[in-house]
């Protein structure tokens, strides 16, 4: 028996979401309607009202339900530090950590020439005005050490030369706990070149 279209329509629309093939998909939307109470009917109300409440902000691009949202408005954030990161899910992983206490730019992507992205399409020129406008002094770009990644990078920190501000990157190579022998060829060689004093 095949599926009624209101199945195939949500089974569709999970396929959609990264990490979701037309098989996981099913088996998601198959394990939300077995648990409609538990699963199904929570997960639809907590969407919905993300929906509604949920917007970017508008100085930093990150998700909240306030614009500005709270980390822009917070005063014992470092306003003279800024945070470049691709999406929000990297602001995220940079807030479990703790170890940043400024603010944050979320460029909404990376530049990439087989994608059709260029610069317009990224939050690149909000950022150079943020730079030169608020008092400034560093831009940490925390971007991924992928090809896309590096290119943009490479682009942002071109960009934020005229604004005199001082630009970082994170540091690369071998990860806390990190045994050589697991490690793959390129962070090995990110390691030696940005090698320190011990």
């Amino acid at each position: 028996m095949p599926a009624t279209p209101e199945i195939e329509r949500l089974i569709s629309l999970l396929a959609k979401l990264p990490g979701l093939g037309p098989r996981s998909a099913r088996r998601a939307a198959l394990n939300l309607l077995k648990r409609r109470d538990q699963l199904l009917i929570p997960l639809a109300a907590a969407m919905q009202d993300a929906g509604a409440k949920v917007r970017a902000c508008s100085v930093c691009g990150a998700l909240d339900t306030a614009d500005p949202c709270s980390t822009c408005r917070d005063p014992a954030r470092d306003a003279s530090l800024i945070c470049v990161v691709e999406e929000v899910g990297a602001l995220w992983a940079m807030e479990r950590a703790g170890a940043f206490s400024g603010r944050y730019h979320v460029l909404g992507g990376l530049l990439s020439a087989l994608d059709g992205v260029g610069p317009e399409a990224l939050r690149i020129g909000e950022l150079v005005g943020r730079a030169r406008d608020e008092g400034v002094r560093e831009v940490i770009l925390a971007l991924p050490a992928t090809v896309d990644g590096q290119t943009t990078a490479h682009y942002v920190a071109e960009r934020l030369a005229s604004a005199g501000v001082a630009v970082t990157s994170l540091a690369r190579g071998v990860p806390v706990g990190g045994e050589l022998d697991w490690l793959d060829d390129g962070t090995i060689a990110q390691a030696v070149r940005a090698r320190r004093p011990a």
